[in-house]
């Protein structure tokens, strides 16, 4: 790859990523403005590697407020676009009537449509009716209608799908929990059993999270183990899809958390490891999505994952995406409960807002333009914080929780971005306010990128 120039390299740097040998390098955990976990990655047609993950809302109560399924794509391994959220549970008709509960999902593609399949309990007593839901689009990251459940499959401890489609198109779909995993072949729509599913033999202390690809006319399967209060991911392999399996070992050690949950993808050449962590929060359910290289011996048996903070090297870029990009001054926001503006700060533009972190202090811009039509856009700020920090995002009347603000280690370090892809109507009609109070963060910019794609 061409070697980045030093003005490259610094605002990279700036904007968390690091730099090692001359090679550019994302930081793990990836993703750090909210708590993501369960990662499910895909390559797609159009050159871009996609993660769907679940969503750990903060604050937490156990797993059960997990909700909003966002996506998160790249071309180059470094830079990660929020792509937005695409199902919540208020979007299920069929589920339990106090939401919640939308645990790790996958994704495929197939006849033009992407089927995003979720776990989600259909009444209240949740462990007891587990579904596996559908919801299908024309577009990998945006547009997902809700389609039901696959029927036939469900029921105690049985969650998170994840589908394979064979060399030959021939669809699989596999599930599981409680130390009970089953798979089984899917109709074309995608949507039905083809048949029954059934248990897959030879797995060695499943407890959940399995996950089936191909390489070199091998079938690997990995999964987590029971190991209590720190899962790892094991493997096994099988000369068939729906096996039966041959236990390998233990390819990845514990992340620091009670739950381990991953994937596997092949992009531009290279085979990574996606799985989760607590760098951030120090909580089991509180969750960050990481990636590291995965490399195979010659046997193709699967070598340990060496989990880092630095993440794998960047790749050349092979995509193209469109935003329109637009800043809003300090000076025109409104600030109140304490915070308050102050000049002559080393921000862009001269000012910060301070004092964020009294209570209910927050600053608001109004006349947010959503574009002619709406849509999708990541709404931004540039701070600084001492330490880590959060702060509660609210665009028009929708409260998304918390949005991070990891330390940047020190009040005038204004390299921390955070921020997160939301919905906005169209026009100069949209509100978007930032609460502090749960420590200090100096605001020094806002800004708004709408998301587009050629065929959007």
């Amino acid at each position: 790859m061409q070697q980045p120039t030093q003005q490259l390299l610094q605002g990279m740097l700036a904007l968390g990523f690091a730099a090692f040998g001359g090679s550019v390098f994302a930081e793990n955990p990836f993703v750090t403005s909210i708590y993501t976990a369960d990662p499910s990655a895909h390559v797609w047609a159009d050159g871009r590697l996609y993660v769907y993950a679940s969503h750990d809302i903060d604050p937490p109560r156990g797993c059960d407020l997990m909700d909003r399924y966002h996506v998160f794509s790249t071309d180059d391994m470094v830079n990660w676009r929020d792509e937005g959220e695409i199902l919540n549970s208020g979007q299920v008709p069929w589920g339990r009537p106090e939401g919640g509960f939308m645990w790790a999902p996958d994704c495929a593609y197939r006849n033009g449509k992407y089927y995003f399949y979720f776990p989600h309990p259909s009444e209240s007593d949740w462990n007891n009716s587990w579904k596996i839901g559908v919801a299908i689009s024309s577009q990998p990251a945006t547009g997902f209608s809700e389609a039901g459940f696959i029927p036939g499959i469900g029921g105690f401890g049985m969650i998170d799908p994840s589908v394979f489609i064979d060399d030959d198109g021939q669809p699989y779909i596999y599930y599981g929990g409680a130390a009970k995993c089953e798979g089984g072949k899917l109709k074309d729509n995608m949507v039905e059993i083809d048949g029954a599913t059934r248990k897959m033999e030879g797995l060695v202390d499943f407890h959940e999270a399995a996950w089936v690809f191909k390489r070199n006319g091998i079938y690997y399967m990995t999964y987590s183990d029971n190991l209590q209060g720190a899962n790892r991911l094991r493997y096994a392999t099988s000369s068939h899809p729906l096996g039966p399996w041959e236990h390998k070992g233990i390819y990845l050690a514990p992340t620091g958390c009670d739950t381990s949950h991953g994937s596997v993808v092949e992009f531009k050449g290279q085979w990574y490891q996606f799985y989760h962590n607590v760098a951030i929060s120090g909580q089991g359910n509180l969750r960050s999505m990481c990636v590291d290289r995965l490399e195979f011996n010659e046997d193709g048996t699967i070598r340990e994952v060496i989990q880092t903070k630095a993440g794998p090297p960047a790749l050349s870029p092979s995509s193209h995406l469109s935003q329109t990009t637009e800043h809003y001054a300090i000076t025109n926001a409104t600030v109140g409960k304490g915070a308050t503006v102050v000049e002559g700060q080393q921000a862009s533009d001269g000012y910060a807002v301070h004092n964020l972190h009294l209570p209910d202090s927050f600053i608001e811009f109004t006349q947010v333009d959503g574009g002619e039509m709406g849509g999708r856009a990541y709404v931004e700020v540039a701070y600084a914080a001492n330490e880590d920090a959060k702060l509660r995002l609210q665009v028009n009347d929708d409260d998304l929780s918390f949005i991070n603000a990891v330390s940047t280690g020190g009040w005038d370090a204004y390299s921390g971005r955070t921020g997160l892809t939301v919905t906005l109507k169209p026009g100069r009609s949209n509100r978007v306010r930032f609460t502090g109070g749960n420590d200090g963060v100096n605001i020094a910019w806002f800004r708004v990128s709408r998301l587009q794609r050629p065929n959007e």
